[in-house]
């Protein structure tokens, strides 16, 4: 379904080059999203070349600024699971936690990570409420979240969930260069600090080319327990 050695080739670009195996498991992935979008709403980009691009290149983006060696990752609000089962399948020493407020795309996301080979925790839970659990709170290595809200608001949602120490991906557009200012009271507040802002550039299926910037947030202290507030109060009263 996809074009494997294109992506391939964009992997290497992005400084994530993949296996053969690891392709073509992307692959599998592929054909999947859209056999089960047929029954459910997962993704609106189902032509191969753009779910190459858009789905897995600019999920691939993240992976250059992982940790080295083992380490925990939640992909928060995963949706159909980017891009957090892509970094699953480059990175064997990840280990995997895919939050999303749906069940039903959790059971997509079972059946994926079945048949790619992912070993990965599903957790039923809007990130507000996660990021309340005693078993999921600073609990991880790395948190990351792709196209969910806002940078104020996303940072209230993933950083509670962030080790002291550990790193919040927030891969965005590139309104993120207005949306990183607008955060600096809210990572004041939850013990964040941007370290770089990557401005990356892939390519368009259409022509041109697609601008992304992927935020790299450092956690310099733990947050505060009144963080996350619930959705309703982040939206009246965004940090």
């Amino acid at each position: 379904m996809l074009d494997i050695r294109r992506l391939q080739e964009l992997a290497v670009e992005i400084g994530a080059p993949l296996t053969d195996a690891q392709a073509a498991r992307l692959d599998t992935y592929a054909a999947l999203l859209v056999e089960w979008n047929e029954k459910m709403n997962l993704t609106a980009i189902t032509a191969p070349d753009e779910m190459l691009v858009k789905h897995f290149a600019d999920s691939l983006t993240a992976a250059p600024y992982l940790p080295t060696g083992a380490f925990s990752l939640i992909d928060v609000g995963t949706g159909a699971g980017f891009p957090g089962v892509p970094l699953g399948i480059l990175r064997p020493d990840c280990q995997l936690t895919l939050l999303d407020s749906l069940n039903k795309r959790l059971i997509f996301l079972e059946a994926l990570c079945g048949a790619v080979g992912v070993d990965a925790t599903r957790v039923h839970a809007r990130a507000e409420e996660g990021g309340q659990k005693q078993e999921l709170r600073e609990q991880f290595d790395v948190a990351t979240a792709r196209a969910v809200a806002t940078l104020p608001v996303l940072c209230e949602y993933c950083l509670p969930f962030v080790k002291v120490g550990g790193v919040f991906l927030a891969l965005k557009g590139p309104d993120a260069d207005n949306e990183v200012a607008a955060a600096d009271n809210a990572l004041k507040k939850l013990g964040g600090r941007v370290r770089e802002v990557v401005a990356l550039t892939l390519p368009d299926p259409a022509g041109g080319v697609l601008e992304r910037r992927l935020v790299v947030v450092e956690k310099v202290s733990p947050t505060p327990a009144l963080f996350p507030r619930p959705s309703a109060k982040m939206a009246k009263q965004p940090l």
